[in-house]
């Protein structure tokens, strides 16, 4: 067991399962939870009572607060996990100096609407924190498969090689593999992309599309994520490694995909905002989409999925009807 101190920041699903993957390395773990009710639900019980709760956690090994000056005061490295949507809520109120000097993880596949910021960038506008501090983990990685148990590949990702070193060593256990990247834009760019392309793969799914579109469709979506990123983030990347293209792959395929399945939901009738209801989740694409076509209007990258999404979510486009202008974009 390492001896370094780690704490989550967030409750979801996929902070759940970080909290149980960090368990393998590292005696015990500080977790923030924001509900007070949801944190004396972990300490008298043992488990998450929203999210993977068949995962249960050994409660003299896991701190649960829900006040987060107290965790990031404890810990050497903290883990945010929370939906990008409320990191600013998150945040409010930190002692800030709490965060200087240490490696910050980013677990969090999305980008702060309003700001239109990746993660990374606003820790470094907002917090003045040097992108080397900064560590993206990202990979295709469903919380559910990995609360089960089984093989999951993270890229971690640093300009800082031994923070990089670190992170990799405290997320690599019997079910997870790990690999490293100097690649924190990309890292975090393409996910947040490939969740606005999960909802058209969805929206094409409820239309009944069949395999052969949605292999089209995917393949374009690949090259949109790549000129995307070179347009805006340079980088000596391969588009083709599991942090990008397997990344998007799950996401457009897996029964746990929450953009996907959003994404179909659009197609059988909801509107936008009935069917973020009727999920209860956040769904990281809707907000994605309109952040991202604001980004591309400095760069005029042809964005024909993009395009689509966005006017199905935002300009009240029929889904039949932006899918049938995006057929003749394809090749």
């Amino acid at each position: 067991m390492q001896k370094v101190k780690v704490g989550v920041v967030g409750a979801g699903s996929w902070a759940t399962a970080i909290v149980k993957i960090l368990l393998h390395s590292v005696d015990n773990v500080h977790w923030w939870v924001r509900e007070p009710e949801i944190a004396a639900h972990l300490r008298e019980y043992g488990h998450n009572p929203l999210y993977l709760s068949s995962v249960s956690f050994d409660m003299d090994r896991v701190k649960v607060s829900h006040d987060l000056n107290e965790v990031l005061r404890e810990v050497d490295i903290p883990v945010f996990c929370v939906p990008s949507a409320y990191l600013g809520s998150a945040l409010a109120g930190i002692d800030a100096s709490l965060l200087e000097g240490k490696p910050l993880v980013s677990a969090i596949k999305g980008i702060v609407p309003e700001k239109n910021l990746i993660i990374a960038d606003y820790f470094h506008q907002y917090y003045g924190m040097p992108y080397k501090q900064l560590v993206v983990v990202s990979g295709p990685s469903h919380a559910e498969e990995v609360a089960q148990e089984k093989l999951t590949y993270l890229t971690v990702a640093s300009q800082d090689r031994v923070n990089a070193a670190a992170v990799s060593g405290l997320f690599a256990c019997r079910y997870i593999k790990t690999s490293l990247s100097d690649d924190i834009f990309g890292t975090e760019y393409a996910p947040v992309l490939k969740n606005i392309i999960a909802i058209a793969s969805g929206i094409c799914s409820g239309l009944g599309y069949g395999d052969n579109f949605q292999a089209v469709l995917i393949s374009n979506a690949l090259q949109e994520i790549n000129r995307f990123l070179e347009a805006i983030r340079p980088n000596h990347r391969d588009i083709k490694k599991s942090v990008y293209l397997g990344d998007l792959l799950v996401t457009c395929y897996s029964q746990f995909s929450r953009n996907r399945r959003y994404g179909h939901m659009l197609a059988r009738g909801y509107s936008p905002r009935y069917a973020q209801m009727e999920m209860n989740m956040v769904v990281e694409g809707y907000y994605a989409t309109k952040c991202i076509r604001e980004i591309n209007k400095n760069h005029q990258v042809e964005m024909p999925v993009v395009d689509a999404v966005f006017d199905i979510l935002y300009n009240d486009v029929r889904p039949s009807e932006a899918i049938a202008q995006l057929e003749d974009r394809l090749s």
